[in-house]
């Protein structure tokens, strides 16, 4: 059913091929009209002048009754139910059984696919399972069809294409608001043929469309990605090693030899790689699936005479590309210039597209489940990648709200550049730092973007993560030494390894726990496996030569656990002496923050850190036993709860008095409302998302933090019998011009 076969055409093969299969004598099509009417548009044994002309209602007759209830009907005699409606254009007087099915997509009804006969009986449940099979299939093809053609492949005076207004909430993985028009990125269709007709041919296909895939995956690292930044072009050096991997190439060539056509390998392959890399939770691991999928993909274009090459995908001077799912190479094969933004249904902040996207500085929001049922090319689209929401075809009130929000948002980028060079410092004269979270090299230029003063939170996993081995010693000191280099004369302060939990290493692994959060992970496996955390110490001490180098330890939950790690820390600067090699200038060595275990012995571990970084964000978690990435439980605590700002008073109140300095790294040191309560309890450093830093800035200038404190410590005491002082504070913001 391909080729130039108009919709019609295909309807009518479609309902005698299913004729024929069912042995039944009548089989019809009725499809949804714009106007909620059900309209008869193809049948095979009813009266052909009827197409077209038969039109019923949702609910009316038995046809509009499975398109209402979305359910299949199966009648022996389906002139006898007091819901059947005679419609004498159709002559269908002769037919006693009645079997109906909804064709469904995306929990729409597009219509129902009908089938009778002339004898009584009821349908089996295998016919039933066969039709729904059918009507799902069908589905497909008139929707494709609509993709396709448009207007010319719709049925007349039929759109079957969603057209109401859509709200669907995912995951924010790259920042900004856009607003366009729908692309829909269609990935290749599986082979038809599995079977090869001639296996030496076969196999000289494969190895033209290797070669036509290098070739391009080659002029993609050459030419688009070499103007990316160090860390992005790394992300296609990797992904090229996957194309000209001996092992991968060898599966295909053995699929080949064994029979099969070469997309047939390709997919067979592809299937190997599903069933390994599906195993791991861990969203990195899972990545480097996503770019083996990229790849098979791209080879499949390649077999079927697609050209490839960067830019080679035609869009819309507006397009925002829909996806399922999107690897690295097919995002460098559309125009940059004219792609606006990306929606997919599925992907990771973690992936290689996140990770391209945030540094080419296009808007990308994933998860976004179920986008794809109601979206078609040339809708128009709001995409707010700041919540994680996608607007498709908007009312005109959203879109005037969202392109205030756009206008205001371009103000006030233009007001925080303003303010970008102007110390920190509030009202009442406390100088506040506000640092950058970073992790890879194309962070590093945001750290003058925004004005930041410094990097509070490098998380040097992300250069284990993103790479599928191990990286050498030389590896990590380069990317350590570029950040020191970048920050200049600011301080950037390294996380060791931050391992476990749903963060493992591609190249090793996982050791399955029922509660990974707190089980092996960070300092533990550290302590546990001591040559791992030595050769990154040995590292950070090589890249920090001359310089001043800032370390500290993740979850740490004893005092003892950070004597154990600054011991090996202590080792690696002896090694270094005892080798006559540079030192750095200066050596800090910090704790984070974590548990709350550690909360009540900070003064403890003060005497053994030279700095304590409160990570907000597992502190908050581990005090109120909630899940921070679990929906059903992450909204039940707020940070700003009395009893979280009297711990976190705490911690700051006893570093005070152990002459430490204290910070703050977390999704709250990132929001003005939370900062300026952070503010208030003492804290002089923030380290944050890039795009907190603006906002948390104009707020602190207009704070005056003494008078804060007075209002909220009264309220933290353990009495308090309040859930959340965020309303407090709000009151005082408002009250006070602080823009929050």
């Amino acid at each position: 059913m391909g080729g130039t076969e108009s919709v019609q055409e295909r309807l009518n093969a479609f309902v005698a091929a299913i004729q024929s299969s069912m042995a039944v004598k009548v089989a019809s099509i009725y499809l949804l009209r714009p106007g909620s009417e059900l309209e008869l548009s193809a049948t095979e044994g009813l009266n052909k002048s009827a197409v077209h002309k038969t039109r019923m209602k949702p609910g009316e007759g038995l046809v509009g009754h499975v398109a209402l209830t979305a359910r299949p009907l199966n009648l022996a005699d389906a002139p006898t139910h007091p819901l059947f409606s005679y419609r004498p254009e159709t002559g269908e007087d002769p037919f006693k059984s009645f079997l109906g099915v909804p064709i469904l997509r995306g929990g729409r009804t597009l219509g129902v696919l009908v089938v009778q006969s002339n004898r009584v009986r009821t349908f089996t449940e295998a016919e039933v399972e066969d039709l729904l099979t059918v009507a799902m299939v069908l589905a497909e093809i008139i929707i494709d069809d609509e993709r396709v053609g448009g207007k010319k492949g719709a049925l007349k005076g039929i759109s079957l294409a969603p057209t109401k207004p859509e709200t669907v909430q995912g995951k924010a993985f790259a920042g900004g608001l856009i607003r366009g028009s729908a692309h829909l990125h269609l990935p290749p269709v599986a082979p038809a043929n599995l079977l090869a007709e001639n296996i030496p041919v076969e196999q000289h296909r494969l190895e033209e469309g290797i070669t036509i895939l290098r070739a391009s995956v080659d002029a993609m690292v050459s030419g688009e990605a070499a103007s990316l930044s160090r860390a992005s072009k790394e992300i296609y050096e990797t992904y090229r090693m996957f194309a000209y991997d001996r092992k991968w190439v060898g599966r295909l060539r053995e699929a080949v030899s064994s029979g099969l056509t070469s997309e047939a390998a390709v997919e067979r392959v592809r299937n190997e790689h599903r069933a390994r890399l599906m195993k791991a939770r861990d969203p990195y691991l899972r990545a480097r699936l996503h770019d083996l999928e990229d790849l098979a993909n791209r080879l499949i274009r390649a077999l079927s005479g697609e050209k490839l090459g960067p830019g080679n995908k035609k869009l819309a001077d507006d397009a925002i590309l829909f996806a399922r799912e999107l690897g690295p190479a097919e995002l460098l094969d559309y125009d940059r210039k004219k792609l606006r933004g990306i929606v997919l249904e599925e992907g990771s902040a973690t992936s290689h597209a996140a990770i391209i996207c945030r540094a080419l500085g296009i808007p990308l929001v994933g998860r976004a489940d179920g986008i794809l049922d109601i979206i078609e090319t040339g809708d128009p689209v709001l995409v707010d990648g700041e919540a994680g929401v996608v607007h498709v075809r908007p009312l005109p009130s959203i879109l005037d709200s969202f392109n205030l929000r756009m206008n205001v948002k371009g103000e006030l980028t233009r007001a925080y550049d303003a303010l970008k060079f102007q110390p920190t410092v509030t009202k009442d004269g406390h100088a506040v730092a506000l640092q950058l979270n970073a992790g890879l090299l194309v962070d590093l230029p945001q750290l003058d973007q925004a004005g930041a003063d410094g990097i509070g939170l490098f998380r040097t996993e992300f250069q284990f993560m993103v790479s599928d081995f191990m990286p050498k010693l030389k590896e990590q000191t380069a990317l350590y030494r570029q950040a020191i280099e970048a920050a200049g004369t600011r301080p950037v302060t390294f996380r060791t390894l931050d391992l476990g939990g749903d963060k493992i290493l591609p190249y090793i692994d996982p050791v399955p726990e029922e509660n990974p959060a707190i089980g092996w992970r960070a300092i533990r496996i550290a302590l546990d496996r001591p040559g791992l955390m030595r050769y990154q110490l040995r590292a950070l001490v090589a890249a920090g030569a001359g310089k001043h180098l800032r370390v500290m330890f993740p979850m740490v939950t004893t005092v003892d656990e950070m004597m154990q790690a600054r011991a090996l820390f202590d080792r690696e600067i002896e090694r270094a002496a005892s080798l006559d090699l540079d030192l750095p200038a200066k050596v800090e060595v910090g704790v984070m923050l974590e548990t709350p275990s550690l909360a009540w012995q900070v003064s403890a571990v003060c005497d053994h850190a030279d700095f304590v970084s409160v990570g907000a964000n597992d502190l908050m978690q581990f005090f109120f036993a909630a899940d921070r990435d679990n929906a059903r439980v992450s909204d039940r605590y707020d940070p700003l709860h009395p009893a979280a700002l009297s711990v976190l008073k705490f911690i700051s109140d006893r570093c005070k008095a152990n002459d430490t300095p204290v910070s703050v790294c977390g999704e709250i040191a990132g929001r003005p409302l939370e900062a300026v309560a952070l503010t208030a309890l003492g804290y002089r450093t923030l380290s944050m998302p890039v795009t907190g830093i603006g906002p948390v800035k104009a707020a602190l200038l207009k704070l005056d933090a003494d008078d804060l404190a007075k209002v909220l410590i009264p309220q933290m005491s353990i009495e308090s019998r309040s859930s959340s002082l965020r309303g407090v504070i709000q009151d005082y913001c408002a009250q006070n011009a602080i823009p929050i």
